[in-house]
């Protein structure tokens, strides 16, 4: 469902104040019928983006509220350019949504992360991890959290994921933007960092392995061309500032 656009017949426009429960919607909420393959169904939508009253909106699912013990969904439409990640939208349904009642499957990802070096027999090395889920070898990232700058989030992903604290280095950030199963929008920022500690610790439940490769045995054990030009454009920044 996430990216179909659809069209919401709204039942209950923003500023509307529920009699049974007390709840007065922040947003326009409504109907919306969607097409799968082999039939057609209902759900409750949500809509971002609209902060006057609405009859009828059309826009681009870019989330899907799924209830905790329930097979209950309700899709969350927003302007065909308008992108907003997880804690953005539960910011918003918070009126009306209990942050710890349901899932969320978003259309857009933001992750922040590192290529995390260090000196190990006088010469770099550099972090990769096997994450368990993708099975493939990367860098430490993760998703951005509420407050946090894009720095904040590789800081504690790396922490989270390796046991390593790191230093960022300035002047080195780098954008990769990608599809994942050609669903899912991700959008990645890579910092380069370094560490001094000598001790790694992986989080088990997300990280099957880890290791530390010299600049070409890292390379080539990239699967990913956005990778392997993320690691390629480090050295350059390296070599450049002569670190």
């Amino acid at each position: 469902m996430l990216g179909k656009i659809v069209r919401v017949k709204v039942t209950k426009p923003c500023n509307y104040c529920e009699l049974r429960t007390g709840v007065r919607y922040i947003v326009n909420y409504g109907l919306a019928e969607v097409q799968s393959e082999k039939k057609s169904f209902v759900l409750g939508a949500y809509v971002l983006g609209v902060n006057h009253p609405v009859r009828v909106f059309e826009g681009k699912i870019i989330a899907v509220l799924r209830y905790n013990n329930s097979k209950r969904s309700v899709l969350v439409v927003a302007p065909k350019n308008m992108r907003r990640i997880d804690y953005e939208i539960r910011d918003v349904l918070e009126f009306n949504e209990p942050r710890d009642s349901y899932s969320l499957d978003c259309l857009y990802e933001h992750s922040c992360g590192a290529v995390v070096f260090r000196r190990i027999n006088d010469e770099y090395r550099f972090l990769l991890i096997k994450n368990r889920r993708s099975n493939h070898w990367g860098f430490p990232k993760g998703h951005m959290e509420k407050g946090e700058t894009r720095e904040q989030t590789a800081i504690r992903e790396v922490l989270e994921e390796t046991g390593i604290h790191i230093d960022i280095i300035d002047g080195f950030c780098k954008d990769s933007q990608y599809k994942i199963g050609s669903r899912i929008e991700k959008r990645v920022e890579v910092f380069l960092a370094s560490t001094k500690d000598t001790q790694t610790v992986i989080q088990r439940e997300e990280i099957e392995d880890y290791i530390w490769l010299r600049y070409p045995e890292a390379l080539d054990m990239l699967k990913f061309e956005n990778d392997k030009e993320i690691l390629m454009a480090v050295r350059e920044f390296m070599t450049a500032h002569a670190i």
